[in-house]
């Protein structure tokens, strides 16, 4: 197959910064590149072969299209367009799948927002621009098809989505059901293909999926347009250049819409395809909430056709989609940044990324298939610390939305569902670090925004129906649920994990053979976390300068006692000479400790006890830290744990599942780097920093990209450690706490340009021969221009600071108006 040129470095593709998108040039990639559209309620998955499908805010509750997991060829299903040559046969798609026919050119430019899918073959060229407008509840496909030769072409398009009945695994499941509750309506006139099913009951709401053209026929049932025994690769209906005009009754719902073209040489037709999700609301006159038959009001529907018959009213959609971007980027842009791979990241593919960990929490993904997970507590709280500059209304929001999820005891429940807000209750609150997460991403909001009103929103309690409190009474409840539930050595309870899902400590050992007995109910566990104890040393920290800004100087001595607790139970028996040890099992014995014959050094409990000031006065913080250099440094990033475990070990629970080098066995687990990343910044070590932080970057693969695999433009969850059969191969990217927080470590770590109650502080640790850079920041609706200078070849330690060139004591700028621009001159010297 026939591809452009790509840079020798990577064969598949190369980052257009000027534009913002990554453009792929062949589309056999290691894995399917995704992208994600829409930024507001309605999303869709798209990879780069034009596969993924579409929901509405829950991608369980409210699927539109089907989409086939782990399925073989992978990336199966999607958003088709099929070409067929009227006069002989020849059939190709413009993303290659699922043809595959061979092409004569092949594009894909993942933007924000939007993927641009441009195929070619035997003189015509289709480009397909697939997005979603900001503020609506509907997908375009903007269609280009041209005739590139010197002769007329009869062109006939063939258009597919598979829809979903809406709540994706009883789709998935039930079909004693669902291959009876398909139903369709269709106006050929308008173009427009209505699907209206619903698993539970029939609602108000309908799937459009319409054509802007005229459309020569159509087809909405599968076994019509398919055949039952071809696959999506041989549809009967396109094989034959003939669509059968079904109407699906059961079975599988499909949407596809005929159009016949006729080219001459050199001319170009513009249309788009709609893909909407539309609520009638909950009790419309014309439809009743739950009466039967469901009767579709059309009105909706027809207003959107009519709006996107216009190419120009999808132009301008387009053009609002690439306003409202870059809007949300403009408030964190650095340029003069000598390493163009930190430039790129930085300023767009890092902070979006942030947006959709924070949209979708992580729900849906290609290693997340929407239905087995829905928001993270942890994880959630943890994604608004890289979002938080960009939109801080919708972090305020969120963050009250996840308070609510709390139990009254203090606990969490670990998942909700978007749609309902409801905690996943057969995934329960025995997480014992989640509440502290709350801590954290409500500081960070308040430093960002300076509000302090929402500490006095009223939030309810998951376990309490009517019953509410402040959201400062949440935070409250956190810190107290930690320090009530301490173990042996005054060290918060492990439950039934921590950060690491995976470290299950609630068993020990009865017998000197080593064999095992449950210790059955969590909460009568003794096992003890320490890298839970670092994150309440940072949390209570966190919250002790709140209470100080609140000038509440009473609260804040007391979780500044509790800060001393805490701190002396970990400088007491949690040193292991070299490192922090990782826990205490349930049966009182170390884990990660050079005594265990596996799993001698953890990367989570050094992390976050640096972070949380453990260490900082005897030397242990750095020597914490250079143990994690010694031991799981790797050019592919830090090694979660070494060494790996050989061999299951009940007492340890599922960390001990995995082979040696994957995941959280001695995988390159890339969220907890990041922690590590900080705690060298905060050591004042700005070159070691920055090569952690390259190591785990995506664009920083490129060269080794058949053996990474994944997306090179946003960050993976995971990388095979060095003991795996594959190392350097990684997995599970988008969807990661790994965005929030490299976006923390560089703009506010590395960078260095840092919220606090008070205003911006300047405070980079960067590579010694960075000559400087210029950061654009808007915070408290002020725009700040930053430009740092480092004469003497230093990492840390601003000198001298200037604003609006009065020069001022110490490197925290005043508050200022808002609306003003304020020009900022830091020197490191």
């Amino acid at each position: 197959m026939s591809t452009n040129p790509a840079p020798a470095s990577n064969p598949y593709g190369y980052f257009d910064d000027a534009n913002r998108e990554y453009v792929i040039t062949r589309p056999d990639t290691p894995l399917p590149w995704l992208n994600y559209l829409g930024q507001d309620d309605f999303f869709g998955l798209c990879t780069n072969t034009a596969g993924g499908y579409s929901f509405w805010r829950d991608a369980k509750l409210r699927r539109l299209t089907r989409y086939r997991y782990n399925n073989v060829p992978m990336d199966l299903g999607g958003r088709y367009l099929y070409i067929r040559d009227a006069a002989t046969g020849d059939v190709w798609n413009p993303g290659w799948k699922p043809m595959k026919t061979a092409l004569d050119r092949y594009e894909c430019r993942h933007g924000t927002g939007y993927t641009r899918i441009t195929g070619a073959r035997d003189g015509i060229e289709t480009e397909m621009l697939f997005f979603v407008p900001p503020g609506e509840t509907l997908e375009l496909w903007r269609a280009t098809i041209r005739n590139t030769g010197p002769v007329p072409r009869k062109v006939q398009i063939f258009s597919f989505v598979e829809f979903c009945l809406f709540e994706a695994l009883n789709d998935m499941t039930n079909y004693q059901r669902t291959y009876s509750i398909g139903e369709v309506e269709v106006e050929p006139g308008d173009g427009a293909i209505y699907h209206k099913t619903e698993y539970r009951e029939r609602r108000n709401h309908y799937a459009l999926f319409g054509c802007a053209h005229p459309i020569n026929g159509y087809d909405t049932d599968r076994d019509a347009f398919v055949g039952v025994h071809n696959g999506l690769h041989e549809p009967q209906a396109v094989l034959a250049g003939k669509p059968r005009n079904s109407i699906a009754h059961g079975w599988n719902p499909i949407g596809s819409h005929f159009i016949e073209l006729d080219l001459k040489p050199g001319e170009t037709r513009e249309f788009a395809f709609v893909l909407a999700y539309i609520d009638q609301g909950p009790d419309s006159p014309e439809n009743p909430k739950f009466t039967a038959p469901f009767v579709i009001n059309k009105t909706k529907g027809r207003a959107i056709m009519a709006k996107y018959r216009d190419i120009a009213a999808v132009d301008d959609a387009f053009a609002r989609l690439r306003a409202t971007w870059a809007s949300h980027l403009s408030a964190f842009q650095v340029t003069d940044c000598p390493d163009p791979i930190a430039a790129r990241m930085a300023n767009t593919w890092n902070q979006y990324q942030c947006m959709a960990t924070f949209n979708l929490s992580r729900s849906a993904s290609m290693f997340e298939t929407g239905i087995g997970r829905g928001m993270g507590f942890r994880d959630s709280n943890q994604d608004i610390l890289g979002f938080v500059h960009m939109l801080p209304d919708r972090a305020r929001q969120r963050i009250l939305d996840i308070a609510a999820t709390q139990l009254s005891d203090g606990t969490c429940y670990h998942q909700y569902q978007p749609l309902t807000k409801k905690g996943n209750a057969e995934i329960g609150g025995d997480f014992y670090d989640d509440h502290l997460w709350l801590v954290l991403s409500t500081c960070a909001y308040i430093k960002e925004t300076g509000d302090r009103a929402i500490l006095d929103t009223p939030v309810g309690y998951a376990d309490k129906s009517g019953s509410r409190d402040t959201l400062l009474h949440h935070l409250e409840t956190s810190i107290a649920y930690t320090m009530k539930q301490r173990g042996p050595h005054g060290l918060p309870l492990i439950g039934h994990a921590d950060w690491n899902d995976c470290l299950n400590l609630n068993c020990f050992s009865t017998e000197p053979n080593e064999s095992f007995q449950c210790a059955g109910d969590v909460k009568g566990s003794i096992a003890e976390s320490v890298m839970i104890a670092g994150l309440f040393l940072h949390a209570t920290r966190e919250l002790e300068a709140l209470y100080r800004w609140l000038q509440r100087d009473t609260d804040a001595a007391r979780i500044a006692e509790q800060h001393a607790t805490m701190l002396d139970a970990v400088e007491t028996h949690a040193w292991d000479g070299e490192w922090y040890i990782r826990a205490f099992d349930a049966a009182g014995k170390p884990v990660g400790s050079k005594t265990c014959g596996e799993g001698k050094i953890f990367i989570e409990s050094q992390a976050w006890c640096v972070l949380g000031g453990a260490g900082a006065n005897n030397g242990r913080a750095r020597q914490a830290l250079e143990s994690v250099h010694k031991h799981l440094y790797t050019p592919d990033g830090i090694i979660l744990q070494q060494p790996a475990y050989s061999t299951y070990h009940l007492n340890l629970g599922e960390v001990t599942s995995y082979p040696p080098g994957y995941k959280e066995n001695a995988g390159i687990f890339c969220h907890n780097n990041t922690w590590i990343h900080l705690g060298w910044c905060q050591l004042g070590e700005g070159d070691r920093a920055y090569e952690y932080y390259l190591s785990i970057c995506p664009a920083a693969k490129e060269q080794q990209i058949e053996t990474y695999r994944c997306e090179p433009y946003v960050y993976a969850q995971m990388i095979a450690g060095r003991d795996a059969a594959t190392p350097g191969e990684a997995k599970n990217a988008w969807l990661t706490g790994t965005a929030a927080w490299t976006f923390v470590t560089v703009s506010q770590g590395i960078l260095g340009i840092q919220p606090t109650y008070d205003g911006l502080r300047i405070d980079p640790c960067m590579p010694k021969n960075w000559p400087g850079f210029t950061v654009r920041r808007v915070y408290r609706e002020v725009e700040y221009i930053i430009t740092v200078r480092n004469p003497s070849n230093l990492s840390k330690g601003v000198a001298r600071l200037t604003v609006d060139g009065r020069e001022i004591t110490g490197n925290v700028i005043p508050a200022a108006p808002s609306g003003s621009k304020i020009m900022v001159e830091a020197e490191l010297c």
